[in-house]
């Protein structure tokens, strides 16, 4: 693909849908470039949301038709209100589709895997960090509690309903 041009490229990308084309913009610069141009993204909200919705939705000069896309697919996924979302290891803090605030990794912040709790050692072990590092905050603790909550809560719905 290197020996391409960037217009047979964005041709090409045009035939990807919104997953295919975000995983394409981690193979390389070029594609990364090409991959995220705005068209492309415009093209697949008004596919998936229709011509109405892109209109309602344009972005200002500002933003890119990626970006709203994404916001749109959030709110889909976890609606409106005020949530708390786990993606990967990372907790984010969203409102009406934006993401307002990173709150972090519990990966990177204790030293954890993303694994639950096991035993009765496993949680006397975190709950010995937390006391230790009083930086944290119990307001941290909190909405690390609230996101696995939210989590855990959406996958037993989903069991629910399959």
């Amino acid at each position: 693909m290197d020996k391409l041009s960037e217009d047979l490229c964005l041709k090409i990308f045009w035939f990807l849908d919104q997953q295919n084309l975000a995983t394409a913009q981690q193979v390389c610069r070029k594609w990364k470039v090409i991959a995220s141009d705005n068209m492309l993204w415009s093209n697949l909200f008004k596919e998936r949301w229709g011509e109405d919705r892109a209109e309602f939705f344009a972005p200002p000069e500002s933003k890119a038709w990626k970006n709203v896309y994404e916001v749109q697919d959030r709110c889909d996924r976890v609606g409106l209100g005020l949530r708390i979302i786990r993606e990967g290891v990372d907790y984010y803090l969203v409102h009406q589709g934006e993401i307002q605030l990173h709150l972090g990794s519990r990966r990177q912040r204790k030293g954890l895997d993303s694994s639950p709790l096991n035993s009765k050692e496993d949680f006397e072990r975190e709950s010995s960090m937390e006391e230790e590092s009083s930086s944290q905050g119990i307001l941290d603790r909190i909405l690390f509690f609230i996101g696995d909550l939210e989590v855990a809560s959406t996958d037993a719905k989903r069991s629910r309903l399959l």
